[in-house]
């Protein structure tokens, strides 16, 4: 309640105290809020451009532990040989090679 007598008071005083007072409260939130280089609207997009690359931190971690393990799996000479031949089409000499198209074949199904 002492708000409520706060304000009585300043009734009785002056109508005019009350509306600058009201006005300086007014213009000081606009100016926090909106105007300020700390402004609450700079912290948001600041906080959501962290979130995002928080997000993509995660994504690259991911991509790295894959790529870790591939290299660890591919420091094998035959695994390394396995590799090449799958996804580069590499063969051995006096060797052929028969791509089969198994993509026609689950449609059908």
């Amino acid at each position: 309640m002492p708000l409520k007598d706060y304000f009585n008071f300043l009734k009785k005083k002056n109508k005019t105290y009350t509306l600058s007072y009201i006005a300086i409260a007014f213009l000081f939130i606009v100016w926090i809020l909106f105007l300020d280089a700390n402004s609450w609207i700079t912290h948001r997009e600041l906080n959501l451009e962290i979130e995002k690359l928080e997000h993509q931190k995660e994504k690259l971690k991911t991509a790295i532990d894959r790529d870790q393990k591939m290299i660890n799996q591919l420091e094998n000479i035959d695994s390394l040989e396995r590799f090449a031949r799958e996804y580069y089409g590499h063969k051995k000499e006096n060797e052929e090679i028969f791509l089969i198209d198994t993509s026609s074949i689950n449609k059908k199904k």
